[in-house]
């Protein structure tokens, strides 16, 4: 049976999930009046949103609008949340420079600021919540006009972002083990840190970043997976050799089998640019129809289509939210009118296409992925209808 929404949440989220957001059962907003959620059967009874002291999740069946709030934002992270005072909180810029920098968060905002809307989700996010992911307004500095300011030399490279956050790491090399307190860090090419996207921001959706969101200022790298996006960033060094991190060149890699010549050849590529990727979030009833709402994920690219498949049907074209579409990075949110629906357990799954042509493959074009890492398949949901 369908269920109200509010019955729904405080049914499937436990008590201490919600608490531990700061947020009241009654706090989460209603469906239009009459229209109650039909739930999935292929989710847990409970969900919980804290699954360890470094984690959060945002549940996605709970979207509204094109922001989500900074109380639900997911995040993830390997070494904690540091506790930084944002008045002495200071970054630097080194390396390859004509000039380092020693910027205060205050100096910052004296920079030219602007607004981004921007969407993202953890490289490892996957079925069957899709919780490690969420969309926001940043503002804040360019990174381009810091690293104008700075002036960058023309041998560097590289430009390597270092966060607050640390912690030990054992370093084997060849069977030697070497420890080492190592900072957060991943890098970016000359070319894409010089570009007029990335974003040293200090805010989201208006108020400033929360600890959680890497307060006093992280980077953001739009369309691109949130590895990139540094919280607590602290430090921006220039220079001319690769830079090689545990996050940057060990942690964060996907291996896929490629056929060349009838022979498969194993590659390592960088989790860099998002993959594109759509999946279903919720599915409501009313007055006799079902609407289904969804989230594309992408790198920017502009969305030619989203099609949905109910059960061995055909698949049938979406309807985009121009309030999302407007923005490259934003996630787009899509809906579909399902009518007619028999009473019963179905399948309902979406499938994106972007304007080069690529379309979202299923789970057996990627068999010759072996890491868990950039799961971008089309995400198959049931529910029961009766």
């Amino acid at each position: 049976m369908p269920t109200s929404r509010r019955t729904f949440v405080r049914q499937s989220l436990s008590a201490a999930s919600l608490a531990a957001l700061g947020l009241p059962d009654w706090a989460l907003p209603v469906l239009a009046a009459g229209e109650v959620l039909v739930p999935f059967t292929d989710l847990p009874a409970t969900i919980n949103l804290t699954p360890a002291p470094d984690r959060r999740v945002f549940d996605i069946r709970t979207i509204e609008g094109l922001n989500t709030p900074a109380s639900q934002f997911f995040t993830t992270q390997h070494y904690g949340h540091p506790a930084l005072d944002g008045a002495a909180h200071r970054l630097t810029v080194t390396g390859l420079v004509d000039r380092t920098l020693t910027l205060s968060l205050a100096e910052l905002k004296r920079m030219k600021q602007v607004d981004l809307v921007a969407g993202f989700e953890c490289s490892g996010n996957s079925r069957p919540l899709q919780g490690l992911s969420g969309n926001g307004t940043w503002t804040g500095v360019p990174l381009r006009e810091v690293l104008q300011h700075a002036g960058v030399k023309a041998e560097a490279r590289e430009c390597v972002f270092f966060g607050a956050d640390h912690g030990e790491e054992e370093v084997d090399f060849r069977g030697r083990i070497t420890k080492v307190d190592q900072q957060f860090g991943r890098s970016l090419p000359r070319e894409k840190a010089l570009a007029k996207e990335p974003l040293l921001a200090h805010s989201l959706n208006g108020q400033p970043l929360t600890r959680h969101q890497g307060f006093p200022l992280r980077l953001i790298v739009p369309g691109w997976y949130g590895v990139a996006n540094v919280k607590w960033l602290a430090q921006i060094h220039l220079q001319e050799d690769a830079y090689l991190g545990k996050f940057q060149a060990r942690w964060y890699r996907t291996l896929r089998g490629e056929t060349i010549n009838g022979e498969v050849k194993w590659k390592e590529t960088a989790v860099t640019h998002q993959q594109l990727k759509s999946f279903i979030a919720r599915v409501s009833a009313s007055a006799g129809a079902h609407t289904v709402l969804g989230v594309v994920i992408n790198d920017g690219t502009p969305i030619q289509s989203v099609e949905v498949k109910v059960d061995d049907g055909p698949w049938q074209p979406t309807m985009l939210d121009a309030s999302t579409t407007k923005h490259p990075y934003s996630w787009k949110v899509f809906t579909f009118t399902w009518k007619g629906a028999t009473p019963g357990e179905h399948t309902l799954v979406s499938r994106v296409t972007d304007a080069k042509g690529r379309v979202q493959p299923t789970t057996d074009e990627l068999a010759n992925k072996k890491t868990f890492l950039e799961d971008n398949a089309q995400y198959p949901r049931k529910v029961k209808v009766g």
